[in-house]
């Protein structure tokens, strides 16, 4: 076993509006806004920290297209998929093909995919 060498602070996802796509998050996770600048607002919790930086050339994915890549996607396990998925909508989520066994795909506002996990 190696010797850790940091630990994860934030995952920070590129958006152009970090604002309301960090109050996106903060409502389907339940985790509040606890920084906010113009250009840099976080979620977190005691165990999570999610960053919402601008970017406003961002050229946002297109799932499942090759030309967009996703580059990255949050898993959110829920414990009633169908109750969250109306959540998650009604949030301003959008579903997206590609769903699994245990999981749904979602677009969040601002284009960057996500799942909603649930055991089967």
């Amino acid at each position: 076993m190696s010797r850790m060498i940091g630990r994860l602070y934030n995952v920070v996802i590129d958006c152009p509006d970090p604002a309301a796509l960090a109050g996106f998050y903060s409502e389907l996770l339940g985790m509040p806004v606890t920084h906010k600048r113009e250009d840099w607002v976080v979620v977190s919790d005691d165990h999570v920290r999610i960053a919402f930086q601008a970017a406003t050339d961002l050229r946002e994915p297109r799932w499942p297209d090759p030309e967009r890549p996703q580059q990255m996607h949050l898993d959110v396990m829920v414990d009633d998929i169908d109750r969250a998925e109306a959540a998650a909508i009604a949030l301003g989520a959008k579903r997206l093909p590609g769903d699994g066994a245990d999981f749904r795909v979602f677009e969040d506002p601002a284009g960057h995919p996500f799942c909603l996990v649930f055991e089967v």
